[in-house]
């Protein structure tokens, strides 16, 4: 491996670390995510952004700084936004769950959508890069001649390079990627009056750029450090967990996400109706079909306030919780039912407007009950989305603070009536990133992994529970947003 600082820019905080030649973690550091807000929506702070990276960086003791070879950027798709020429921003840094585009996206109709989907793999959306570079184009007007449409991730490497580029499996979260030929469409940017090289030309993830010397000198970095866009978060995390084809990888953060690996795109009806997102590997020589359900580990801040509770009394409720399902003292039909449902709907419907709904309230139904009935919902809606891919999981792979919720584990893997295999390793996603900047794969072996089995009374018992509410489940899951 390379000595590597990594930066992983999430919804919520951005995680800065270095590894060491060995991959060893040898510093690291987080901090929330610098966002603000605008007329129109949520963005970032781009200025706090920069300073973040540029303070841990010249934070590093002198012989840590020299030893850095490789920088890695990973993040969220579909955010970012319009970078001039001389870097400067034509356009805010604009958050993935921002829908300030997606009134571009009304006059659609069936037949360009299905276009759409044909040609770049993913269902119409106002969370991807598209609507918002076409929204930043018009608001910017002549003064955005010159810009192109970076994501955070290609914005923060620009910065350290002074060179503009795009990299595959971000790319390909934009809705404007020709997914097959692995260029910019033409035609789909036509659409929305936008040219195609309002997009930068690709690099692969192994791709890096010379850090600049203006850069360089001022964190003291050497002038051959070499800056990498590693790719979406998700897929670095396929990475980093050595994702092999037949295995689903359930890559967990503020959001939960389901990804295989493909030969090539699914572009079916099927998969147009259900939502599937085709995209490119981080190497741009592979496919990925993936789904995302937007509450993942955000549903423990939201159970924090409704309940009351601090992040440590929720640990230590949900650790008892665990123990009391595993003696078989928890009966899945006393809790109340929890679409959780509390940042929109995962596929088929993907609605940014929905919110979560409780439902089978009791005169006695207390903290534990919702608690209980939360992590039931989430499996559920884990097991639903699953089910959309036209796959069999071989092997269920889990990175992120999931991996640390042993009762959320155990109720997935009870309920879909198979083995998961979690990383205790919080750095995932940051070691896939080194490891694409070095050009060696990691092994899942060393993310020291657990296995959580699946019990076979207890699957009968959770089938049996979702099978008795399915009327309820369906009927609060059709109710408009």
């Amino acid at each position: 491996m390379r000595t590597t600082i990594t930066v992983d820019v999430g919804t919520t905080s951005i995680k800065l670390s270095v590894f060491d030649a060995d991959a060893d973690l040898v510093a690291s550091h987080r901090i929330s995510t610098p966002t603000m807000r605008d007329a129109a929506g949520e963005i970032y702070d781009a200025r706090a952004l920069r300073a973040a990276v540029v303070e841990f960086v010249a934070r590093l003791a002198p012989a840590q700084r020299q030893g850095v070879e490789r920088v890695a950027i990973t993040g969220v798709g579909e955010s970012g936004g319009l970078v001039r020429a001389d870097l400067s921003l034509a356009s805010p840094l604009i958050l993935w769950h921002d829908q300030r585009g997606a009134p571009l996206l009304s006059g659609l109709g069936r037949r360009e959508r299905t276009r759409i989907y044909e040609v770049t793999g993913l269902p119409v959306s106002g969370n991807y890069g598209l609507s918002k570079a076409a929204w930043a184009a018009r608001e910017a007007g002549p003064e955005a001649s010159d810009a192109q449409w970076l994501n955070v991730a290609e914005y923060l490497a620009a910065v350290m390079t002074g060179e503009r580029w795009s990299e595959p499996s971000l790319a390909s979260r934009t809705m404007a990627l020709d997914l097959t030929s692995g260029t910019w469409s033409d035609e789909v940017c036509d659409l929305f009056g936008l040219r195609a090289d309002v997009f930068p030309r690709l690099r692969a993830a192994a791709d890096g750029v010379r850090i600049s010397q203006e850069f360089a000198s001022s964190v003291g970095l050497s002038s051959d450090v070499v800056v990498h866009v590693a790719g979406h978060d998700h897929m670095v995390g396929g990475v980093g967990a050595e994702l092999q084809p037949g295995e689903l990888l359930n890559s967990t953060g503020t959001t939960e996400g389901l990804l295989f690996l493909r030969d090539a795109p699914t572009l079916d009806e099927h998969a147009e109706r259900a939502k599937l997102a085709n995209g490119l590997s981080c190497a741009g020589d592979g496919y990925t079909l993936f789904a995302s359900i937007p509450t993942g580990g955000s549903a423990f801040a939201t159970l924090q306030h409704l309940t009351g509770l601090d992040a440590s009394e929720l640990g230590a409720r949900t650790d008892r919780l665990h123990e009391r399902y595993l003696d078989g003292a928890l009966d899945p039909m006393d809790a109340p039912i929890v679409l959780p449902r509390f940042r929109g709907s995962p596929p088929p419907t993907k609605d940014a407007s929905a919110r979560g709904i409780v439902a089978g309230l009791r005169a006695d139904t207390g903290v534990d009950d919702l608690v209980f009935g939360c992590f039931l919902g989430m499996a559920l809606q884990f097991r639903d989305v699953l089910d959309l891919f036209p796959l069999h999981a071989d092997r269920i792979k889990v990175i992120g603070p999931a991996s640390g919720n042993l009762l959320w584990q155990q109720l997935k893997a009870d309920l879909l009536g198979v083995a998961l295999t979690s990383s205790r390793d919080p750095q995932v996603v940051s070691q896939g990133a080194q490891a694409l900047a070095s050009d060696h794969l990691p092994a899942w072996a060393s993310t020291d992994p657990y296995d959580t089995p699946a019990d076979a009374d207890r699957h009968a018992r959770l089938t049996g529970w979702a099978d008795a509410i399915a009327s309820r489940w369906e009927y609060l899951k059709g109710m408009p947003s």
